[in-house]
């Protein structure tokens, strides 16, 4: 028996690898069937980059050298491997797309093409061009999954030569790959390409912390290795008892995760214990299990800390046995269990099920990896469903939840594997299945029992959806429970489909709402030059199809007012405020009692002073004063979703604060949502009433998902007696969320 007993524990600061010519590349790449075409696109690239130098001072060429290594670890087709040498001929050679197609084809030539229109965008200095450029860049990654590796190994390597870059583009490159090169490896399983883009991006971006993380790393180093290579020989020794065949090895944590980890449990790096996970990797699915029984006996595991991906395994095919187990002293580590197969897919992802198949094929042996037919079929739904978006923020809001949530893996009757974000409800399931399935659902079962359609779902969960053509369709308030965007916009699109009239009257109504949230009459806002400052904004031809996006969700109203008050503004620049302020307080008209608000204007003594009713502040909250015209100084909670719209306008904007000297109540309204039941209603103020807060106003309804839906109004005097209303309402039998409205 041979056992193979691995220690690699480092982390290396990447400054610039060695540079490489072809004739390094030649062993591994003469083994490839179309050698004599990667050798016409290497001799084609050198010579139309000959005498281009990098801000490296290499010569040019071992840019497109550097990135096809890169995919060659990655184990990526020959296509792959012409397109990656020849990438950079159009936007920095003499070549065009019909010089491609004649030379190489029009396949590569089409994935030259789409890598060079994404290198050629440069990038936004704002958040709306920020969309576009996105919207760009997805639309090259989604034409072709091999477009996608091309330009995450160009990414790489020039994140790894970054530091010849000036600090505001090394700040603006390793933003843009934390937020999206990284979470696109990880949803394609290339691990090996996540792991050293977060940590070169954590380089830049947080350098102080990078330093004094690799520094504390390294100053206990040979400690835990001490304590890890213990370890390996332990579990070395009791497999070999077994007669389980085993590699082991020893790895070490990247960089970013240690430092998230830290950020997300406010500890220190003596308190992350877990720096180094053991990896055994066997020949079999039952040596995983048989492997895992033995380490279970050795040391005890850590309860909530197993996860099995083999059983069920995650989109991108990654599978691996993950348990947490109690070293000596107290000390937890992590192993990792897999065979060689989940290894390889584990390592490069969707690359390594190409390179399987087509060994298989060549062998005439049957494939066990099931590979998809199309690898990006997420992003391109995504991009479909989001082309008519007009909202900067809920684009980038989308592109987030499909790209950073965590998952919930389900099943469907048949076994059928369904990948959810975290939180999703059997709404979401149905919308995954198909739109029709979601706009006709009337009820839900969850291992075989009837749920609440809102009901979040678990990893391992068996979803049955159940449908009727009588349904009327989705009801507006499943858009408060859903999490994917793809059940979000679906629903969005059926109202905007269905019900255009009624949505445009809402919109109306949410609009002049939002206007009188902010202080102001529509006579003074909704003049037609500021509308159509608006229409032109979210790219709108009349003003209908505005008011009916407001109306079935697309855009919110505030997004609208606040290009309308952008107009204002600049009709409006040459008032004296300083003179408004002094005038009000003058004004006996003007003059409140501290106790009526418990207020403070910064620096006036008599104003009018107004709790804004669109967030309603209570003590204790943050608050900002803006200055409205003629009615005095409104007061907003800083989280209220109307200051952002306010504080554009920096001369309107003045400091408040409360005043303690009396004792104050105020109105707060509350959002309570549960699963209907008799009695919840009594049960509810009955918490309410034994926090001995006066209970204002309550108004409950149920809807036909049989939810309940739960207003109340209390009277409190500061953000504590709020919490500890929240913290008792909470505690009913039923309740699943509650809020303060916003």
């Amino acid at each position: 028996m041979q056992f193979c007993y691995i220690i690699n524990i480092c982390w290396k600061v990447v400054i610039l690898p060695d540079t490489i010519n072809f004739e390094e590349l030649v062993p591994r790449l003469e083994k490839r069937e179309q050698f004599e075409t990667i050798k016409k696109a290497y001799l084609y690239a050198y010579n139309e980059h000959k005498g281009m130098k990098r801000l490296t001072k290499d010569d040019f060429i071992t840019h497109p050298l550097e990135v096809t290594k890169i995919l060659m670890d990655l184990n990526v087709d020959d296509t792959t491997i012409i397109a990656s040498l020849l990438h950079e001929v159009i936007n920095n050679g003499n070549k065009t797309y019909e010089d491609l197609v004649n030379d190489f084809g029009e396949d590569i030539a089409k994935i030259v093409l789409s890598v060079s229109k994404i290198n050629k965008l440069e990038l936004p200095d704002n958040n709306e061009s920020s969309v576009i450029y996105l919207r760009k860049i997805l639309v090259g990654l989604a034409e072709d999954v091999r477009v996608l590796y091309i330009k995450l190994a160009d990414r790489l390597h020039n994140m790894r030569t970054l530091s010849y870059l000036p600090r505001n583009r090394q700040i603006a490159n390793a933003k843009e790959t934390m937020d999206l090169y990284a979470p696109l490896a990880n949803r394609l399983g290339i691990y090996s390409l996540k792991w050293e883009l977060e940590d070169l991006s954590f380089r830049y971006l947080y350098p102080e912390e990078y330093r004094e993380l690799v520094a504390g790393i390294e100053k206990k180093r040979e400690e835990r290795l001490e304590f890890i290579d213990k370890i390996m020989e332990e579990i070395k020794v009791a497999l070999k008892k077994e007669d389980i065949k085993a590699e082991i090895t020893g790895r070490a944590k990247h960089l970013y995760s240690i430092y998230r980890k830290m950020k997300r449990d406010n500890i220190t790096l003596d308190q992350v214990y877990d720096l180094f996970a053991l990896r055994i990797i066997v020949n079999s699915v039952k040596d995983c299990y048989a492997a895992l029984g033995v380490v279970h006996e050795l040391y005890s595991p850590m309860p909530g800390r197993f996860k099995d991906y083999i059983a069920v395994p995650k989109p991108n095919m990654y599978q691996s046995i993950h348990t947490t187990l109690i070293g000596p002293n107290g000390t937890p580590f992590e192993v990792q269990v897999r065979t060689w197969d989940m290894h390889r897919i584990a390592e490069f992802g969707i690359a390594a099920h190409w390179a399987y198949k087509e060994a298989n094929n060549k062998t005439g042996k049957k494939s066990n990896v099931v590979v998809t037919e199309d690898k990006l079929a997420w992003l391109r739904e995504t991009l479909e469903w989001q082309k008519d978006m007009q909202d900067p923020d809920e684009f980038l809001n989308t592109l987030k939840t499909e790209l950073f949530e965590d998952e919930v893996y389900v099943f469907t009757p048949k076994g059928k594997i369904i990948a959810l974000p975290k939180g999703s409800t059997p709404i979401d399931f149905a919308y995954y299945i198909h739109a029709e399935i979601g706009n006709h659902m009337t009820g839900a079962k969850i291992n075989s029992k009837m749920m609440p359609i809102v009901t979040k779902l678990k990893n391992g969960d068996i979803v049955e959806i159940i449908t009727s053509d009588q349904s009327k369709g989705p009801s507006r308030d499943w858009l408060k429970f859903v999490k994917s965007s793809t059940a979000k916009n679906k629903i969005l699109a059926w109202y905007k489909k269905n019900d255009r009239e009624e949505n445009i009257v809402k919109g109306k109504d949410l609009i002049e709402k939002e206007i009188k949230k902010i202080g102001m009459t529509h006579a003074e806002i909704a003049k037609s030059e500021y509308i159509q400052a608006a229409l032109d904004r979210y790219k709108y031809s009349e003003v209908d199809e505005m008011y009916a996006s407001v109306g079935f969700g697309a855009i919110s109203a505030g997004k609208v007012v606040a290009r309308m008050l952008e107009e204002y503004r600049k009709d409006h620049q040459t008032e004296n405020l300083e003179e408004k302020l002094e005038v009000l307080s003058k004004d006996r008209a003007y003059k409140p009692k501290a106790t009526k608000t418990g207020i403070v204007v910064k620096g006036i003594d008599n104003c009018l002073v107004k709790l804004s009713k669109c967030c309603n502040p209570v003590p204790g909250d943050e608050i900002v004063g803006y200055i409205t015209k003629g009615r005095g100084v409104s007061v907003h909670r800083k989280d209220c979703v109307n200051v952002n719209n306010l504080l554009s306008e920096e001369n309107r904007m003045i400091d408040v604060y409360w005043y303690e000297a009396e004792k104050t109540r105020y109105s707060v309204d509350i959002e309570v949502y549960g699963n209907e039941r008799s009695g919840l209603l009594a049960d509810i103020i009955r918490e309410i009433e034994g926090t001995k807060s006066k209970l204002l106003a309550v108004t409950s309804r149920a809807n036909k998902e049989k939810i309940s839906i739960t207003e109340v109004t209390v009277e409190v005097e500061n953000i504590e007696e709020l919490n500890k209303i929240l913290k008792q309402i909470r505690k009913v039998d039923s309740v699943y969320e509650v809020k303060r409205k916003k």
